[in-house]
C-alpha cells in the first residue's frame, strides 16, 4: 500500500499547501487506487505524480466543505478524456453529494464516458469484499463529517516450499493443488495436508483516515490498533480554543488519539495556512512528545505501508 498526499492544507490553498486530497494506492493488492477528498485543483496535483486517473475507481468524501469537494466536478469531467477511464467509478459521500455532483454535471452539460455510482453513506459498514472492509464513523464537525477505517483481510500464509522439497515433492502443478485444497493425494499414495505446509497467515493492515473533527475520546475505539492513522491537525496546541471554535483538532490532540488507540503510526495533515514551513519542526515536535511515531504530510509526500 502507498499513500500519496496531493493536498495537505486547510480551508484555502496556499503557496505551500493545496487543499485536501489523499490517494491510497493498492495496485499490488487490488489493482485499484482510492481518492479521499477532492479539493480544488486535485486534478492538477495528480499531473505531478505517477498516479493514473484510470486506476482511481473509488472516491471517498469526508464532508461537504468546499476545500474537500470543489475539485470533484473537474476531476470527474477530465477522467472521461483520459485513456482507460471507461471503467466504473463510485463516489461515497455525505447526504447532499448526489445533488452536488448531478447539478454540476447537468448545468455544465458534462457527459461522462464511464458509469458513475453515487452513494450517500451513513455510519457503519460501508462495504466488504473478500479482501477488504471499509467502516464509516460520524465525527464532530460543524457539518456532518466522517472518518473511514480500511481493514485489509488477513492473507493465507506462504507455501513452505523448502519443506515440500525436503519430502521429495518438486515444484509443479502439485504446489497449486496443495495451496488450494485441504488434502491432496500424491501419485505414490501419500496424503499431503495443507495445514502442514502453509505458513502463518499474513496479518492484514488497518488504515484510519478521519475528516475534519474536534477531538473526541469516543474516536479511540474506531481507530484502535490502526497501522496508520491519518488525522487533521489544523492548529498547534496553543490554539486549542480556536480549534474548538472552528470544530478542528490540534497537533497534540491528534497525537493523544493515536497514543490512546495504540496506533503504530500517525500522519498529520490539513494544516492551517497560518503556519509557514519554518514553523513545522516545532509543530511536529509538540506532537511527537505525545506520540513518537508522528509525521507531517506535505503536498506530494509519499508513505509506504
Amino acid at each position: 500500500m502507498e499513500i500519496t498526499f496531493l493536498g495537505t492544507g486547510a480551508g484555502l490553498p496556499s503557496k505551500e499547501r493545496n487543499v485536501t486530497a489523499i490517494v491510497l494506492s493498492m495496485l499490488q493488492e487490488l489493482n485499484e487506487a482510492w481518492l479521499f477528498d477532492c479539493g480544488e485543483a486535485t486534478q492538477h496535483q495528480l499531473l505531478r505524480t505517477k498516479i493514473k486517473p484510470s486506476k482511481i475507481n473509488k472516491i471517498f468524501l469526508t464532508h461537504m466543505h468546499g476545500d474537500h469537494i470543489y475539485g470533484l466536478p473537474g476531476f470527474l469531467s477530465s477522467r472521461s478524456f483520459q485513456a482507460g477511464t471507461d471503467k466504473p467509478l463510485t463516489v461515497y459521500g455525505p447526504e447532499g453529494i448526489k445533488d452536488f455532483i448531478e447539478y454540476a454535471l447537468k448545468l455544465s452539460q458534462t457527459h461522462l464516458t464511464y458509469p458513475l455510482t453515487i452513494v450517500e453513506m451513513k455510519e457503519g459498514l460501508l462495504f466488504e469484499t473478500d479482501a477488504i472492509e471499509v467502516q464509516v464513523k460520524k465525527l464532530s464537525h460543524g457539518i456532518p463529517s466522517f472518518g473511514f477505517r480500511i481493514i485489509e483481510k488477513d492473507k493465507p500464509g506462504e507455501l513452505l516450499v523448502e519443506k515440500l522439497k525436503a519430502m521429495g515433492i518438486q515444484p509443479g502443478p502439485i504446489y497449486g493443488k496443495i495451496k488450494t485444497n485441504a488434502a491432496v493425494t500424491l501419485e505414490d499414495g501419500r496424503v499431503i495436508y495443507q495445514r502442514d505446509f502453509i505458513g502463518a497467515p499474513k496479518k492484514g493492515r488497518i488504515i484510519s483516515i478521519l475528516g475534519d473533527t474536534t477531538y473526541q475520546e469516543d474516536h479511540t475505539e474506531f481507530v484502535k490498533n490502526s497501522d496508520l492513522l491519518i488525522h487533521e491537525a489544523t492548529f498547534s496546541a496553543d490554539k486549542k480554543t480556536l480549534a474548538r471554535n472552528y470544530f478542528h483538532s490540534t497537533n497534540i490532540e491528534a497525537a493523544k488519539l493515536a497514543f490512546d488507540a495504540s496506533c503504530k503510526q500517525l500522519i498529520l495533515t490539513h494544516i492551517s495556512s497560518r503556519y509557514q514551513s519554518r514553523e513545522m519542526d516545532a509543530f511536529l515536535e509538540e506532537a511527537k512528545e505525545v506520540f513518537a511515531n508522528t509525521s507531517i504530510a506535505n503536498d506530494f509526500s509519499v508513505f509506504q505501508l
